[in-house]
């Protein structure tokens, strides 16, 4: 069975948001090369998206469908033949989904159209895979898109099934077969009760495992329950003779009589401690006296020599310094003098700065003039020419178009016309001789020749004569009059008073118009741009000066200052200026050392000064203190109290020592202690006793000896039934591993005819080369020269061209079945020598005898040669 996609039309599908169609899709080999970006792979995917994915999906694949920033819902439609038969699908995704598809069998919409369209093409409806090809069936195997075919993959499920059934035949065997997987099924079903798909235990196992985990837990908790108990008999009898010989300990008086004795020694270490606070305190006093009395004694010596030393360092700073002081005042009057310099240098700079300004000042006002008095000229010159220039563009306006003057033509040639029917239609009569009583028309008739167009009455007397002219001769007059009217109000119109009056205007009006373009240039040249008036071009910018300019307060006086003398002039004052700033630094340099030398002896002097302040000062001070006067008996005086303070300081330590506070509080606490741990250990022992006397009558009526003997004999069952639980899911295993050996045995024989037909592809691309597939019928590696090589391991160009020939064998196979085949191809054999491409090219336009191949590609050169029907990109 034969599949032709004949057309294919999008509109609103990613790239293509306007409406697009590729037509002409032909039986065999069907070429398309555009370059990249143009929507080839798109175009792949909008038809993979007609035939597999379901319209009112809503998933990532069918949000991907719309065209990026657009809220549509695209469309796609395809015309194609299975086994010659059209059929037409309509497709909508997204907004107002919908499918329609129209066949031998008539149209169908919906689901019922999604049903008949998976049963044609042999797909299935799996939406829980988005974008999964393997669900497309044989045709996902053969719509190969950009990248798919770089690596060798097994077929999907459906196309193995497909294949699975037509091998049977030829190898004879039902491993792999209908009956196969009803046998395997019912050992997958059973097997899944015990185990995981991965081989992990689950189901009755895990119940039975549970079961046995509980089991023995709960007889475990038995066990301690019981044997809790049986401890807490034993820790009751324990802690009752603890209890009693605490107590003992409790009721004895010696740790009583001995704290008795201990407090009663304590009131006497605490009176010695408090004369030894009393001694230390008088001997600190007695220390303190004499450390205040020898320390001022010692202060007034130090002033003394703090005084005579400042003394003698200000005389020596003194007679150091009046050898500098000379030398400063001359640094310091030749810098007044070097600065009166500079300040004369800078008057005489400023004066001859300010004459070479106000000469310079005078040279542009004098340029300014000569400019300001140029443009008044141009200007006035320009007005002139603006006038003549109006004066021509209102003569040019005048102008009458081409078409106005044939229209004028056109008019006396008319009238011309008009005038010549006329005299010839009309009646002509000549009147001579006496006209005395004559009357044409009620009125006297003159003599000559006169036309008639109409009935005339002409009177002699009491006679008349009645002239008649042809009929023609009254309309001819009538179509005159009309002429002579048009070509009235045209000339009217023009303000013109002939044809001659009009053409003699239009040549004035050129002639005005060849002036403009004299006059435009002439105005251009008397605008310059002006750099002295900063000044642009144009009329409207001289103008524009002129507007604004304000006449001038005075008149060049003609007088040139020189300009270079008075440059001369700055100059010499600027060299001036730098030698009295050369000057004024010296000085100033001079200076600075001569401050320098003198600013170090200046504050060795100042601070002989203040150190003689301070000393002088600080004797004066402690002088005047009131115990100056008898400080040297205060002295000795205070020298004896400190000695006899100290001898009873060391009495009061003696005393104090004998009786030491700190030792007979340690002895009173410990005894303490010892009580209140007597006591609480009492406290706790009458709890616990409590606790287990409480435990005791609450666990002993419980029963727990026959709980613990009933929870062994469930733990023991449920080891059981787990032992029989683990025999049957391991027998379960080894069936299944069983027949999974034996399929693997059987599936050698299928994988022979598949590599028999793959091979006579394969031969033309690799001679001499065996091929090896695996149980799900994919190449897995390939044998040259006996060495067996992994299709992972071949170049990137190898695994393409294989991965297309298998697909091309397997598409023989299902065309032996019947089933409707095509092959599409996105970009292939990209990394393809030039050899191997057109080995490949040969055998693609073989396989296009036996089904439609379709090419997308970008490579023009690679395919330019290759025969076949080509196909153009174009917008519908």
């Amino acid at each position: 069975m034969s599949l032709i996609i004949r057309r294919i039309a999008v509109d609103g599908f990613r790239k293509f948001r306007a409406p697009f169609a590729i037509e002409g899709l032909v039986d065999g080999l069907n070429i398309v090369i555009e370059p990249n970006e143009s929507g080839k792979s798109t175009l792949l995917e909008a038809l993979r998206a007609a035939f597999f994915v379901r319209h009112n999906t809503r998933n990532q694949l069918a949000q991907s469908f719309a065209p990026h920033g657009e809220a549509v819902g695209p469309e796609i439609k395809v015309g194609f033949d299975v086994d010659g038969a059209p059929w037409t699908i309509t497709k909508r995704f997204l907004r107002s989904p919908s499918v329609e598809i129209s066949g031998p069998q008539g149209r169908a919409q919906g689901e019922e159209a999604e049903t008949r369209l998976n049963v044609l093409l042999g797909s299935v409806r799996d939406t829980s895979r988005i974008g999964d090809i393997s669900t497309y069936g044989m045709l996902g195997l053969l719509w190969v898109a950009q990248t798919e075919a770089l690596s060798v993959s097994a077929p999907g499920q459906i196309v193995r099934d497909t294949i699975t059934s037509t091998l049977e035949a030829e190898v004879g065997s039902i491993m792999g077969g209908e009956t196969y997987r009803r046998v395997r099924a019912q050992v997958d079903a059973q097997f899944g009760i015990y185990w995981t798909p991965t081989g992990q235990k689950k189901g009755r196992q895990t119940e039975a495992h549970d079961r046995a985990e509980a089991a023995e837990t709960a007889a475990r908790e038995a066990a301690e329950r019981l044997a809790a108990l049986e401890r807490s008999f034993t820790e009751l009898e324990a802690s009752r003779g603890r209890l009693k010989s605490v107590q003992r300990e409790i009721a004895d008086n010696t740790d009583v009589q001995t704290r008795k004795d201990l407090v009663a020694s304590l009131e006497i270490a605490r009176a010695a401690a408090q004369i030894l606070s009393t001694r230390k305190a008088e001997q600190e006093a007695a220390t303190g006296k004499l450390s205040s009395l020898a320390d001022l004694k010692d202060r007034h010596e130090t002033a003394i020599a703090a005084r005579n030393t400042a003394m003698a360092a200000l005389q020596a700073a003194r007679q150091r310094r009046a050898a500098v002081v000379e030398a400063l005042v001359k640094a310091k009057d030749k810098a007044v003098a070097a600065r009166a310099g500079l300040d004369s240098a800078r008057t005489e700079r400023q004066v001859a700065r300010s004459a070479l300004t106000a000469g310079a000042e005078r040279v542009r006002l004098s340029r300014r003039l000569a400019a300001i008095t140029s443009a008044r000229r141009r200007h006035e010159e320009l007005l002139a020419l603006e006038k003549q220039r109006r004066d021509a563009e209102v003569l040019a306006a005048t102008a009458i178009s081409a078409k106005l003057i044939t229209a004028l033509e056109e008019h006396d040639r008319v009238v011309a016309e008009a005038h010549a029917i006329v005299n010839a239609g009309a009646t002509r009569i000549t009147l001579s001789g006496q006209v005395e009583g004559i009357t044409l028309d009620g009125q006297p008739m003159s003599i000559g020749e006169r036309a008639l167009t109409r009935t005339a009455h002409i009177r002699f007397g009491a006679a008349e004569l009645i002239v008649t002219p042809p009929a023609a001769a009254a309309s001819a007059e009538e179509t005159l009059a009309s002429a002579l009217r048009k070509r009235k109000t045209a000339l009217e119109e023009l303000g013109v008073e002939d044809l001659a009056a009009a053409r003699a205007r239009n040549e004035a009006a050129r002639d005005a118009a060849a002036e403009l373009r004299t006059l435009k240039a002439r105005i251009a040249a008397v605008t310059p741009a002006d750099e002295v008036l900063a000044l642009t071009a144009g009329a409207e910018a001289l103008k524009l000066f002129m507007s604004e300019l304000e006449e001038a307060a005075g008149q060049d006086d003609n007088t040139s200052p020189d300009i270079p003398k008075l440059t001369e002039a700055l100059e010499t004052a600027d060299a001036n200026l730098a030698r009295a700033e050369g000057v004024l630094d010296s000085a100033i340099e001079a200076l600075r050392r001569a401050e320098e030398e003198d600013a170090p002896l200046a504050m060795t002097e100042a601070g002989a000064v203040s150190d003689l302040a301070n000393a002088t000062s600080m004797i004066e001070t402690i002088e005047a203190r009131p115990e100056w006067a008898t400080l040297d008996a205060d002295l000795t005086k205070a020298r004896e109290i400190a000695a006899e303070a100290a001898v009873k300081l060391e009495d009061a330590k003696r005393d104090a020592t004998a009786h030491d506070v700190t030792a007979i509080n340690r002895k009173i606490e410990v005894i303490d202690a010892r009580f209140r741990a007597s006591a609480e250990a009492r406290t706790k022992l009458e709890t616990e006793i409590a606790r287990l006397e409480g435990t005791i009558e609450s666990e002993g009526g419980l029963g727990l000896a026959d709980r613990a003997a009933a929870a062994r004999e469930e733990a023991e069952a449920a080891r059981a039934a787990l032992q029989r639980v683990t025999e049957d899911a391991d027998t379960l295993k080894l069936l299944r591993d069983t027949l999974e050996a034996a399929r693997n045995e059987t599936s050698a024989k299928f994988v022979g005819p598949i590599a028999k037909r793959a091979k006579r592809y394969i031969a033309q691309l690799l001679p001499d080369c065996e091929l090896t597939f695996s149980e799900d019928l994919a190449l897995s590696s390939v044998v040259r020269a006996g060495v067996d090589e992994h299709c992972a391991s071949l170049s990137r160009g190898t695994q393409e061209q294989l991965a297309v020939l298998t697909r091309i064998a397997f598409a023989d196979m299902l065309i032996e079945q019947g089933k409707p085949v095509s092959l599409i191809l996105d970009d292939p054999l990209a990394y393809s020598d030039d050899g191997r491409l057109d080995t490949m090219i040969e055998i693609l336009s073989e396989a296009a005898t036996r089904m439609q191949v379709i090419l997308l590609t970008c490579r023009d050169r690679a395919f330019r040669h290759v025969p076949g029907h080509r196909l153009m990109m174009e917008a519908s």
